[in-house]
């Protein structure tokens, strides 16, 4: 055997057994079993064996890439996110990155890529780019810029139709690694596992994760389908030791996986789940209610289990949603705006279903280029024989008809553009505040503008002041004693906000020299007119509450959001929040024939294996029948009312 192998665990001894034979592997094993620091052994090991090679690892986030790089850190080791991978495989070749987007738009069988208003586009339409074709943030298709869901497209595409393009990467890269494969699209496998098999150069495609994580949609889930088309295309070696939950844990957690994979406690006496040899029991909980008050379960483990729900590093409450957390957290306004205006819902509704229309062959409604949104309106109700949407939203209150009034008299064309998601509001949040913002947050410049003001704001109370110096626009006029004094009376009235308003913070900012408006903002203002007339009227202490939120200083988080991370005491919500997807009733009634039940089963996994010691679930006025299945996984001792 290789020299430094005998050092290793027994399932990275396996793989390099896959390894030697030529054999692309895949490495099972459920949360808490140390997947992350085989796949670092596996690394370091073949860095050793390889000196001279490259070899190339990619995950999910850029937070685990980070991870990766901190553990290993190697001038041959290139470690990325899958998209940045492959764009920077496809990048160079922009002539035939031209020719993939224009062929893929105009099949309309294979790609979700458009230009224009779906009609033929010639082959020259991106010719004239002065920059080629560039990967952004954001999309702009028409002027050549692509974003994340386009790269895994045309990617897919190049090396399914030019078999050099895996020539080259085989040469480029002995060997590849995928972290967190569930979660990776089919068209990124199919590029590892079939369109490689074009080529006729040699490489190992390593595959790390775990199937019952598999929580996001468009992920691949598992690798089933290609060992059935061609069998052994992968080797699965399964790790069955678990090193982060205690054993009460373990075994719910058992009695969850369906994929054969039973975990058993570490027989590492060093492992975080042991102590004096022996395996920690820890605690599981599952609580109920007739009251729809999630306190009663704060203040019930709280009182009785000494939960620190003050501590966010040690104590996590997991809701489905944002939209479940917005209440507790204290920025419910924010997140109506973001996620459920009215007036954009309704616009949102008239372009489906006039697109609807369209697609099974009932009469175009004719939208002329001076028509206003009042008009089309008005149009669409005629020709679709349905209740008047309008009166809906004029009926419903007072606040709305303000709403609708706002924007009635301008042309549709515009009032079509506009766009809201809530991921502009809450995206990028940390689990705790040591935690690395990723990169490319989908924050919008009013709300990265308003996380400047309090970002100062904290810096200053926190008296972190050459921090604070380096963020703030005020750095340049601190020139004697008498400014400093001035700075203090500043900063002083934007900690005591009071009930003022947003944009009253973002003025009194700009004023006092704390946080200036820059180009950004005042083109937000301008492009976005209505999404700032809605938020600016907001409290700034509601957005102080949304800032505590998203830097990891409350107790709350969504449950996909905690995949990856662990906690000592763990507090799971299961409400569906009126979301058709999950069905945590469904998951207790053994509902198997849903994929709602599939989903629910994988997301329920996830959150209950986040626990390094204690774990409750709080279901709110659950069923006889619920209350049944819950006593046979949880204990009957376990099942308290409260």
């Amino acid at each position: 055997m290789v020299e430094g192998r005998l050092k290793l665990e027994p399932e990275a001894i396996s793989i390099f057994r896959c390894i030697d034979e030529g054999n692309n592997f895949l490495l099972s094993g459920g949360a808490g079993s140390g997947k992350t620091y085989t796949l670092v052994s596996v690394i370091r090991q073949v860095i050793s064996e390889n000196p001279t090679t490259k070899v190339a690892c990619m995950t999910y986030t850029n937070s685990a890439v980070r991870e990766i790089e901190e553990r290993v850190d190697h001038k041959n080791l290139n470690v990325t996110t899958i998209h940045d991978f492959l764009w920077d495989n496809i990048k160079h070749y922009q002539k035939e990155l031209k020719s993939a987007i224009v062929c893929l738009a105009n099949d309309e069988l294979k790609t979700k890529i458009k230009i224009g208003k779906g009609d033929p586009i010639p082959d020259t339409f991106f010719d004239n780019l002065e920059r080629g074709i560039q990967y952004k943030e954001y999309l702009k298709i028409q002027e050549g810029i692509i974003s994340h869901e386009e790269v895994l497209i045309i990617a897919n595409y190049l090396f399914e139709k030019y078999s050099k393009l895996s020539d080259i990467v085989k040469d480029k890269y002995k060997f590849l690694f995928i972290d967190e494969y569930q979660d990776t699209s089919v068209l990124v496998v199919d590029i590892f596992l079939k369109h490689f098999k074009i080529s006729n150069k040699n490489n190992i495609v390593g595959f790390f994760g775990d199937s019952m994580q598999s929580i996001y949609p468009d992920g691949v889930g598992d690798l089933d389908e290609y060992n059935r088309e061609v069998p052994d295309s992968v080797i699965e070696i399964k790790k069955e030791q678990n090193r982060r939950n205690p054993s009460r844990i373990i075994g719910l957690a058992n009695k969850l996986r369906t994929d054969g994979i039973v975990q058993v406690h570490s027989n590492d006496p060093n492992a975080p789940n042991m102590y004096k040899g022996s395996v920690k029991q820890g605690t599981v909980l599952f609580l109920h209610s007739k009251s729809d008050d999630i306190n009663n379960a704060v203040t019930y483990l709280e009182n009785n289990h000494d939960w620190d729900f003050n501590n966010p590093k040690e104590t996590k409450e997991l809701n489905l949603t944002h939209n479940l957390i917005a209440d507790k957290a204290g920025f419910r306004n924010l997140m109506d705006v973001y996620d459920k205006d009215p007036i954009v819902k309704l616009k949102n509704d008239i372009i489906k279903r006039i697109k609807d229309n369209l697609k099974k062959g009932k009469p175009e409604v004719e939208i002329l280029e001076n028509d206003t949104f009042d008009d089309v309106v008005d149009k669409f109700q005629l020709i679709n024989k349905q209740k008047k949407l309008k009166k809906d939203i004029l009926l419903d209150n007072n606040e709305n008809n303000k709403l609708y009034n706002q924007l009635k008299n301008k042309q549709f064309s515009e009032v079509r553009k506009i766009y809201f998601t809530k991921d502009a509001l809450i995206d990028d949040k940390k689990q705790d505040e040591d935690d690395l913002g990723k990169k490319g947050s989908k924050r919008d410049n009013l709300i990265k503008h308003l996380y400047k003001i309090q970002k100062n704001i904290s810096l200053y109370q926190n008296r972190k002041f050459n921090e604070f110096l380096r963020s703030t626009d005020y750095r340049y006029k601190i020139l004697s004693i008498s400014d400093k004094r001035l700075l203090k009376e500043n900063i002083s009235n934007l900690i005591n906000v009071g009930d003022k308003s947003i944009e009253d913070v973002i003025n009194d900012a700009n004023e006092k020299g704390i946080c200036l408006v820059d180009d950004k903002l005042l083109q937000f203002i301008e492009t976005k007119e209505y999404l700032y007339n809605r938020v600016k009227t907001i409290k700034f202490k509601e957005f102080q509450k949304l800032y505590e939120y998203l830097e990891g200083h409350t107790p709350f988080s969504t449950q996909h959001k905690t995949k990856g991370a662990e906690f000592d005491n763990v507090l799971v919500v299961l409400d569906n929040g009126g979301w058709n997807n999950y069905n945590f009733e469904k998951l207790f009634l053994n509902d198997t024939s849903s994929s709602v039940f599939n989903r629910t089963q994988k997301i329920f996994y996830v959150c209950c294996t986040r626990s390094k010691n204690n774990l409750a679930v709080y279901f709110n006025k659950p069923s006889d029948s619920v209350i049944s299945k819950a006593k046979e996984w949880f204990g009957t001792d376990n099942v308290k009312s409260i």
